[in-house]
């Protein structure tokens, strides 16, 4: 492999913003053995468009619901006052599509706490106002009704799944318009420094390409594909 760029001692998340992608970061995963980090299911941009959302998971867990609610909204304002900087806010809930589950108002008071996008397996609301607030919002699609009494959070900062695939509170999430990928803690140092250095080889390896190198030929000199 050609000799990547040197990595600095410490990879913030505003440098991960510039040099990586989601599927690099699914494929430095792939090659630690990690191979169920990326949910199937279609989670798209709504907001921002191939802009890459990088932060921590803030995670919410959502049922659907037929009855009354006595206290509705309690839990998700909860979670959302709770945000903190670098925060992607998390909303499991099934793939339900019964109500828009994140919107404008949400956004707004996550966007006070430095929360900067949410992943919702489910649908959200209010999409043209969170464009113009410039908040990323990843989801499976929008609904025009309101969840009060339709679906609620029924617990906050606890690991929740996406199809399979489990979000624990304070991992790093990565979303693209790839896809979303998230990165447990305890393999975040290593996957994150093979992510940097596969994105710098391929640098290398796209240069030579660019200047007449047959393909088959750079990957065998360089490894990266």
């Amino acid at each position: 492999m050609a000799a990547p760029q040197s990595r600095p001692a410490e990879i913030t998340l505003s440098m991960m913003r510039e040099s990586l992608y989601a599927a690099v970061v699914c494929d430095a995963l792939d090659a630690l053995g990690l191979k169920r980090q990326s949910p199937r299911v279609p989670l798209r941009p709504l907001t921002t468009g191939c802009a890459l959302l990088v932060g921590r998971c803030k995670t919410t867990l959502w049922v659907d619901m037929a009855h009354e609610d006595p206290r509705p909204y309690e839990l998700e304002l909860l979670a959302v006052d709770g945000c903190r900087p670098d925060d992607v806010l998390i909303a499991a809930a099934g793939g339900s599509l019964r109500s828009g589950i994140w919107g404008e108002l949400l956004t707004t008071a996550s966007r006070n706490s430095g929360c900067v996008g949410a992943v919702v397996d489910g649908a959200v609301r209010d999409v043209a106002k969170m464009r113009a607030l410039e908040f990323s919002v990843f989801a499976r699609g929008t609904c025009l009704y309101d969840s009060r009494d339709r679906q609620r959070v029924v617990d906050v900062d606890v690991p929740v799944e996406i199809d399979g695939v489990t979000f624990h509170p304070g991992d790093l999430v990565f979303a693209d318009e790839d896809g979303v990928v998230v990165v447990p803690r305890e393999v975040e140092r290593e996957a994150i420094a093979r992510a940097w250095d596969k994105v710098h080889a391929e640098n290398v390896t796209r240069d030579a390409i660019r200047g007449g190198m047959r393909a088959a030929d750079a990957f065998d000199k360089y490894g990266v594909l």
